[in-house]
């Protein structure tokens, strides 16, 4: 009977070591360094650090209808030459009760190019496809544009999931929009 109990336990021991490393694997990310090389082959980054106005803020919430977090933001200008081939941020904001940290990708004109997921400290079932994500590409801020249920899908059972990266892509082309749109 003690045997049986030692190999129950072992077998257990077993399946957790087992599960932990299957669920660590799954969550090996990009880092934030990684993911601009490969948005932007070939491109020169440069870091802006940028202290937005009480003005600048007001506009981007405005627009966005998210509240910003703080009013120190670093942008990422991918330049090949002179050129400016597109322009990163990288957000990061709670979905539900933990972080997740995203990649958006803005086109010179304004557009986005690429949302991609650097960190999701949620369960994975919650985290966005690359499908879903694909959906926001060439979107552009307006008004009635990139709005839960109505241009951007819901993802059923992951609400807050999509509920986060949506107005988070709103309040990061506002964002873009305040900052660099002059600059067109």
């Amino acid at each position: 009977m003690l045997s049986m109990c030692r190999w129950c336990a072992l077998f257990i021991v077993f399946f957790c070591f087992i599960s932990f490393a299957i669920d660590s694997s799954a969550r090996d990310f990009k880092t934030p360094q990684q993911a601009l090389k490969d948005a932007f082959p070939g491109a020169s980054i440069e870091v802006k650090n940028i202290v937005l106005s009480k003005l600048q803020v007001e506009n981007i919430e405005k627009l966005s209808g998210v509240k910003l977090n703080t009013r120190l933001v670093s942008w990422y200008i991918a330049k090949r030459g002179n050129s400016i081939v597109g322009y990163a941020y990288i957000d990061t904001h709670t979905v539900r009760t933990h972080p997740e940290v995203v990649l958006y990708t803005i086109t010179p004109e304004g557009k986005i190019d690429l949302i991609e997921v650097l960190s999701f400290n949620e369960p994975l079932e919650y985290m966005p496809d690359e499908n879903w994500l694909k959906i926001f590409k060439g979107k552009m801020l307006t008004p009635d544009s990139i709005r839960l249920r109505k241009d951007i899908p819901n993802m059923t059972g992951a609400t807050l999931t999509s509920k986060a990266i949506t107005d988070n892509t709103r309040k990061v082309l506002a964002m873009w929009q305040v900052i660099f749109g002059g600059e067109r």
